[in-house]
């Protein structure tokens, strides 16, 4: 399986603040195979601030803060069984760092779990509905851990 990734960066932070694109790539790739995906993939993420995913969170979820990720599902026209194009995630780096240092978490580590998050959105799990978190959050642990990670939700653990 093959993943292209075309990353767009639309705020004013140098390309070296991001995580390379070959390693968003591997993230990517783990994710979709753990999570079911067997054929070549197409991936659009774009970093932006938080005003374009304020913006963006209360016009599609009707949330009106800023998130740190958005999945965005490509929806195949009737009649076509597959396509590579899976979608589009918006990630916000000021969320994540903020959050990163709520949740005691390096940067490289949250970036990760979020791409595996997003993918599987593309992929189209969901954790909405407790049983649906179910099936998700084991492949996310399970994508992390194969990328050299830990249990992002180990400390929602009881």
């Amino acid at each position: 399986m093959k993943v292209i990734i075309d990353l767009q960066i639309a705020t004013d932070e140098a390309l070296e603040s991001y995580p390379s694109l070959e390693t968003m790539t591997k993230w990517a790739t783990v994710a979709l195979k753990t999570g079911g995906r067997t054929n070549d993939s197409e991936i659009t993420i774009r970093m932006v601030d938080s005003k374009e995913i304020h913006e963006l969170n209360a016009t599609y979820r009707h949330v009106d803060r800023p998130t740190n990720i958005l999945s965005f599902p490509f929806e195949l026209p009737e009649g076509i069984e597959d396509l590579p194009l899976l979608g589009d995630l918006v990630v916000c780096k000021e969320v994540l760092e903020r959050e990163c240092k709520e949740q005691n978490k390096t940067l490289e580590e949250h970036f990760a779990h979020l791409i595996v998050h997003g993918c599987l959105h593309l992929l189209g799990y969901d954790h909405i509905e407790e049983e649906d978190a179910k099936e998700m959050e084991p492949l996310e642990v399970k994508a992390m851990a194969e990328l050299g990670y830990e249990n992002p939700y180990k400390d929602d653990e009881f």
